[in-house]
């Protein structure tokens, strides 16, 4: 580990003197170069301003891309200089395997560099980028790791017959480096410096690779293959096991201006259209209401007790065969005046569930067979999963037409009948969304870890265009939304998606993305908070997740059952909690003792008459923070501003506390954070609490006036910088405020 410290600490050295060198002599440095094109033997590398402070680097062996390829990138981003469009492979230089070249983009510089030093015959040129800073000084955020005798940092392989090749590429880190995003994994974890993450989608796992760094800077590794992305403690690595192209995007920003970065990231990404005004009350679903009469009954049910409620929520098996995509008529006999009724009751919208799922006795089989509309397999039957008894295969997503025909099924059979909202479930890929085939069709056969299906789509493969497939569906729903409204995609949105899955971009769609089938345990309830904190750090604001869990952990015998007062202060606990998540939507499969109805019960009112006050106290809590709520979504609409923001987000500039908290993943910071500038939110993850300790952070130097923050329930206030215990009985959630509760209930907090 010395030996390999001292390598790249040489390394370094080499970098700076060869970039410095360059910068020195006008033959080397372009401020102004609409790019660059280095040819290094059968390598050809293409490098683009993009964006503010930003570059967009292609790259391939051989074949050139022929412009087809897929690309989750924003073309051109949302800000930045006419030129960085990068739409096509421009640029005004070329340069060879061995020459020198630095090029500038606002705040940002790359620079070509030698691994080996100039003059050396065997000299191989490699990248770097680096941060100018005020003071006119510059910071190596990172450079292709190339230490000697290594692994080329650009690297390919061919496993296949065909030309689509796997890569991996390498990039320099430090062991103090933090890396935030990657999408969601159940890890805990808000750094997640030390993993390595496969990059395949499948229930409450989204790994996405986009990341900020501590250093500054945020990454994109374009790619809509399968892969994995490696975090070690000197090298961050990308790979694609499937490819035709190499393309990714850096950026930087002064270091710890965060809101910066993702400003930056988000205008490469795609920035979030303003959700509907009453999407930001509470949502309510359970698993799931079986027919029209019960449905009518639950918004009745809503009416008498003088609950709000926005969005009811008709889950999955509601259809006769799986892609029929309608109601089954036997059992929904007249949709519209179901939607009417709901209406008058509630105010409510409805949302309806599907499945990308089409089995043979669906009305839409032959038609989406013979269209080819349905994904296949490259051997075997072109079955690509099993449910219910039933082997399906699923509708591609990543066919434009096959698109078009789900939403015209959707269009016809819910929204001209009222129901305008849609849950795309099992939405990742592949197979239905599990981490293995076979789902459901045998208990005894589940557990074999059959792989996932050699999927082929319209596309490409699973392996090459798997991360695509979950993205292309949300986009499905998109689509069809702005055609029926007659509205462009970034416009407000009168309706929404609720998706299990995402990738690169999600955010721009009007759709939520929620965190899967979670348990319903105390350690579940504490990993989501982390997981939220992730998703928020790869752009995706529209985050939400199953209030109480989805399924019971059949380790914990009160797990999931409404009629057990352990769970009961479980789900009291996370339901509060949920209150200041940017969706507050209750979900589950409930057990229960006591059973009046096909499934267990999940309203606000079952939950024991001690505590139903306290529930409809946060519901009525979250409709009281609307114009909070709105101001918050309109800042990240507008300039990507996160709406849960992880501690490093606001503090790290201010309390060096939370930096080295961040780095070792404590309690504080994977379990605490904020909502919008002035909510700071801790859930309680503990059974049986009466008091909870917070960390307060240091707002600012005391000299300069540090604002202190004011405990909700209390109003004791206190300053920052340091751990205090607060009374957290089971009808409170702590929660520390900025600044006056006028202010947050006004919304006037920017």
């Amino acid at each position: 580990m010395l030996l390999n410290s001292l390598l790249v600490a040489v390394l370094s050295c080499s970098v700076i003197a060869n970039a410095q060198a360059a910068l020195s002599n006008s033959t080397y440095f372009r401020p102004n170069s609409t790019g660059f094109r280095l040819q290094h033997g059968f390598e050809t590398v293409v490098v683009q301003p993009y964006g503010y402070d930003g570059f967009r680097v292609r790259a391939w062996p051989f074949r050139p891309p022929n412009g087809n390829e897929i690309s989750f990138l924003m073309d051109p981003p949302v800000e930045g200089p006419s030129n960085a469009t990068a739409s096509a492979l421009t640029y005004d230089t070329t340069i060879n395997g061995t020459q020198f070249f630095v090029i500038r983009n606002g705040n940002t510089l790359v620079k070509t560099y030698s691994t080996l030093g100039v003059g050396d015959n065997t000299t191989q040129v490699r990248l770097a980028f680096y941060r100018l800073n005020g003071d006119g000084s510059q910071t190596l955020l990172t450079n292709e790791y190339a230490p000697l005798k290594a692994l080329n940092p650009r690297y390919y392989s061919w496993n296949g017959p065909g030309y689509e090749f796997f890569t991996a590429y390498s990039f320099s880190t430090t062991s103090d480096e933090q890396i935030y995003g990657t999408g969601t994994q159940q890890d805990h974890m808000v750094n997640k410096k030390g993993q390595t993450i496969d990059l395949i989608n499948f229930n409450t796992h989204i790994p996405t690779p986009l990341f900020m760094s501590s250093r500054g800077y945020g990454f994109i590794w374009n790619s809509a293959a399968e892969g994995e992305m490696e975090f070690g403690t000197l090298r961050n690595r990308f790979t694609s096991k499937s490819t035709t192209l190499v393309d990714y995007a850096i950026t930087s920003a002064p270091a710890g201006d965060y809101d910066t970065l993702q400003r930056r990231l988000s205008a490469m990404t795609g920035r979030a259209p303003l959700p509907p005004d009453w999407s930001l009350g509470y949502l309510h679903s359970k698993l799931r209401y079986e027919n029209q009469t019960e449905f009518i009954q639950l918004a009745q049910n809503f009416h008498n007790y003088g609950i709000p409620v926005s969005l009811l929520v008709i889950d999955y098996q509601s259809w006769a065969h799986q892609g029929d995509w309608a109601l089954d008529p036997g059992l929904w006999p007249n949709v519209s005046y179901m939607a009417e009724v709901v209406k008058n009751l509630t105010g409510a919208e409805i949302m309806a569930s599907l499945w990308p799922s089409v089995e043979d006795a669906s009305d839409n089989y032959n038609t989406m067979q013979v269209d080819g509309y349905l994904s296949a397999t490259r051997s075997g039957p072109g079955t690509t999963d099993s449910w219910n008894g039933s082997y399906i295969r699923n509708y591609d997503a990543t066919n434009p037409a096959a698109r078009s025909f789900l939403w015209s099924n959707l269009y016809e059979h819910y929204y001209l009948n009222g129901i305008k909202n849609f849950w795309i479930d099992q939405a990742d890929g592949g197979n239905l969304g599990e981490a293995y085939e076979n789902n459901g069709q045998s208990n005894y056969i589940t557990s074999i870890p059959y792989p996932l299906a050699d999927v082929l789509y319209h596309a490409g493969t699973q392996m090459s265009v798997g991360k695509l497939y979950p993205w292309a569906h949300q986009a499905a729903i998109e689509e069809g939304l702005r055609n029926a409204t007659g509205t462009q995609m970034g416009q407000p949105c009168d309706s929404l998606s609720l998706s299990r899955s995402g990738y690169i971009g999600s955010q721009r769609f009007c759709s939520m993305i929620w965190s899967g089938d979670t348990t319903a345990v105390w350690e579940t309830l504490s990993a989501q908070v982390a997981s939220g904190l992730s998703a928020a750090s790869t752009g995706w604001g529209w985050w939400t997740l199953d209030i109480g869990g989805f399924q019971a952990d059949p380790t914990v015998p009160w797990s999931n059952n409404i009629d057990e007062d352990a769970y009961r202060e479980l789900y009291v606990r996370w339901q509060q909690w949920a209150t200041f998540l940017p969706f507050m939507r209750n979900h589950g499969s409930r057990a229960c003792n006591f059973q009046d109805a096909y499934t267990c019960n999940n309203e606000p009112w079952t939950y024991g008459a001690n505590n139903t006050p306290i529930v409809v106290s946060y519901i009525n809590l979250r409709y009281q923070l609307a114009n909070y709520l709105k101001a918050i979504f309109t800042q990240f609409s507008t300039t990507g501003r996160m709406i849960m923001r992880p501690l490093f987000m606001d503090f790290s500039t201010t309390d060096p506390n939370v930096v080295a908290m961040t780095q070792n993943n404590s309690n504080v910071t994977t379990q605490q954070y904020m909502f919008g500038p002035r909510l700071l939110v801790t859930p309680v993850t503990l059974p049986n609490a009466t008091q909870w300790s917070v960390y307060l952070p240091q707002t600012g130097a005391a000299s300069a006036g540090a604002q202190p923050w004011t405990y909700w329930w209390t109003n004791v206030t206190y300053a920052g910088g340091q751990y205090v215990t607060v009374p957290a009985p089971l009808e409170h959630v702590p929660l520390f405020h900025l600044g006056t509760r006028a202010d947050v209930f006004s919304g006037n907090v920017f």
